[in-house]
């Protein structure tokens, strides 16, 4: 193994064209520098170096070395700063899951675009899926955060911060009576008491699933749920299909979808869809994960 050292001081010799020149530049005494070409040219079994009445030029295959000798170097330059960057948390891979509903909130895809703007050297991974499984993941050391519906507290591994939280609507079939009603009043929940209802599974949705569920105990009935859909997505096209009615973040809103109609819902269920950044607690060494939070906070005070 060639030392680095040993390289830079080889170049640096004919650069300056002269053993008494470099021996300045290196900050060392000619003698040591003399007795490390020497070992150089043993090492290698050629002469590297010609020596003249004034100083010394690179034979042909010192003209070799000194190209490849430069090209290591730059290289381990670029190392040495590409492990500065991930050091600062600007190189590297990033994990990150979030649930449909939360890729489909204007602030998830607009933090994405921000951070790969800030940091282009990192990769983004990412994943989308319930928020029980992206929990599950980010525990299992599989994701590095992931944006969930849910706060749970039997995961002491896990750190959570609520981001943001938006109102919940009413996803309605369009040819239902509410569908063309004519009032801008937001829909009260006991106006739903008695209509089919399309939930997505508590295990893909368990946040919400209960929080929905809870509201209407408060509100005196239980609902009418007549199929359960693995995503939210699903519960929209089943809404479209005429199966029944269903309650979705406000960001669902914005898929539209056919044969779907978006009514507000009245503040005073007290129904809202948060939405956590999860990571872990053991987490706080690693400097991509820390920017990557760092920004989320950084953009929720210029929204």
């Amino acid at each position: 193994m060639i030392e680095l050292k040993r390289l830079n001081a080889f170049v640096t010799v004919v650069e300056a064209g002269s053993i008494t020149r470099a021996a300045e530049l290196l900050f060392i005494q000619q003698p040591p520098l003399t007795r490390l070409l020497q070992g150089l040219e043993q090492e290698f079994g050629v002469p590297l170096l010609q020596r003249l009445p004034r100083g010394v030029i690179p034979t042909e295959a010192g003209e070799v070395l000194l190209q490849e000798a430069r090209a290591v170097l730059a290289r381990a330059a670029q190392l040495s700063a590409a492990m500065h960057r991930a050091a600062q948390g600007e190189q590297g891979r990033v994990r990150i899951g979030f649930t449909s509903s939360a890729a489909l909130h204007t602030f998830v895809p607009a933090l994405l675009r921000r951070y790969r703007e800030i940091y282009p050297a990192v990769s983004t991974q990412l994943e989308e899926s319930g928020s029980g499984e992206l929990l599950a993941s980010v525990v299992a050391g599989e994701l590095d955060v992931a944006f969930v519906r849910m706060r749970v507290k039997d995961m002491p591994e896990l750190e959570m911060e609520k981001v943001l939280e938006e109102p919940m609507w009413v996803a309605v079939p369009a040819g239902h009576k509410l569908a063309s009603r004519t009032s801008a009043r937001p829909l009260k929940l006991e106006e739903l008491s008695n209509e089919p209802f399309v939930l997505y599974r508590r295990r893909a949705g368990q946040g919400l699933y209960d929080a929905i569920l809870a509201a209407y105990v408060r509100a005196g009935f239980s609902p009418h749920i007549v199929q359960e859909a693995p995503r939210l997505t699903s519960c929209l096209s089943l809404v479209g299909a005429g199966l029944g009615i269903s309650i979705v973040p406000e960001s669902m809103t914005r898929l539209g979808g056919d044969g779907v109609v978006f009514l507000p819902l009245d503040a005073a269920t007290q129904l809202s869809a948060p939405l956590y950044l999860a990571r872990r607690e053991d987490s706080h060494s690693s400097a991509i994960i820390n920017t990557f939070c760092a920004l989320v906070k950084s953009q929720l005070t210029v929204q």
